[in-house]
């Protein structure tokens, strides 16, 4: 729920010591009111309704949780994905973390404009863009139990917040742009540091014991996800990974790397040496709508494909606003 403080200061002056041999004071008018935004929290798990709405949003969630389990290649309920990753991968603690890629707002924002399909998308055809794309998949049929539940827990996960707005936390992390272009080079040292005891030293992930499905998932490789993956996009990952890893020590509150150390990991893990399964479709057929970082040319912009691809982004973003250029990363 969206919690909003209304903190109300009452000041003359407020002096702040350094804890040098300088001091600093600071004056602060009288009657200043500051608004405080908390992050928002999702809704807890036992609120899920009883009855039939209820048991389909329960469902959605273990679909989820357990997505290789139900619909994977193995799948006890459908054969619909290419690999064995679950969507709490990606969409972390179900989808209900801060800054974890969460459904949040998700529910309220549909039918929503997509630059890179160049139509406006229902939430199930969004859906099923995870499905075939980061999981390597084909669709699910839009009335099946499978969808349905899927949207409801969408819709659940989504209570409490205004239509089509978003919250805090809901949106992607904000960072800073490295003034230097993502170096793959100086992001190994990174990923091999921080990373490869989780996910692998090529990348590979660690299955289950019973290889159903994996404790920490492949970063690329035959069961990877997609060049068309939005996690394929430099600031997309790098936004995920400052706030969420290495998974067992950071959150969005104490990241442990800086924002320039979480652009060479992201582009260590999407350096195009790494094999990954072929990309599905036709993506951008209008190039003017392409995302800043989306790596594959040709676009309506001077700029290389490397820089599209490793920045540096600013020049990028300077040049599309001054233009007037469609934005959007």
């Amino acid at each position: 729920m969206l919690n909003r403080i209304l903190l109300t200061v009452f000041l003359l002056a407020l002096v702040i010591f350094g804890c040098t041999n300088n001091t600093t004071t600071t004056a602060v008018s009288s009657d200043v009111t500051v608004v405080i935004e908390e992050v928002h929290t999702g809704p807890d798990l036992s609120t899920i309704p009883e009855g039939p709405e209820g048991d389909m949003i329960r469902y959605g969630r273990e679909l989820v949780m357990n997505t290789a389990k139900l619909i994977g290649p193995d799948g006890s309920e459908g054969h619909y994905l290419g690999n064995k990753m679950n969507c709490t991968n990606c969409h972390l603690d179900g989808g209900l973390r801060p800054y974890g890629y969460n459904y949040f707002s998700t529910y309220g924002r549909y039918p929503q404009y997509r630059s890179r399909e160049n139509a406006v998308l229902t939430i199930e055809q969004r859906v099923n863009n995870c499905v075939e794309r980061p999981h390597n998949g084909s669709p699910i049929p839009l009335g099946s139990k499978e969808m349905v539940a899927f949207v409801s827990y969408i819709q659940w996960a989504s209570q409490g917040v205004p239509i089509g707005e978003k919250v805090k936390g809901s949106e992607t992390y904000a960072l800073t742009f490295p003034a230097r272009a993502a170096d793959p080079v100086k992001g190994e040292k990174l990923y091999t540091q921080h990373c490869a005891r989780c996910h692998g030293e090529n990348g590979e992930g660690i299955w289950l014991s019973d290889s159903s499905t994996y404790e920490y998932p492949p970063l690329w490789g035959e069961y990877g996800y997609q060049p068309g993956s939005s996690m394929f996009r430099l600031i997309k990952a790098a936004q995920f990974i400052k706030a969420n890893m290495p998974f067992d020590q950071a959150s969005w509150e104490k990241p442990i790397l800086t924002d320039q150390e979480a652009f060479d990991v992201a582009a260590y893990v999407n350096d195009p040496k790494h094999p990954r399964p072929s990309k599905k479709g036709a993506d951008y057929n209008d190039i003017s709508t392409k995302y800043v970082d989306y790596p594959f040319g040709p676009y309506d912009d001077p700029f290389s494909e490397k820089q599209h691809k490793y920045g540096p982004f600013q020049p990028i973003i300077d040049y599309r606003k001054e233009h007037g250029l469609y934005l959007s990363y």
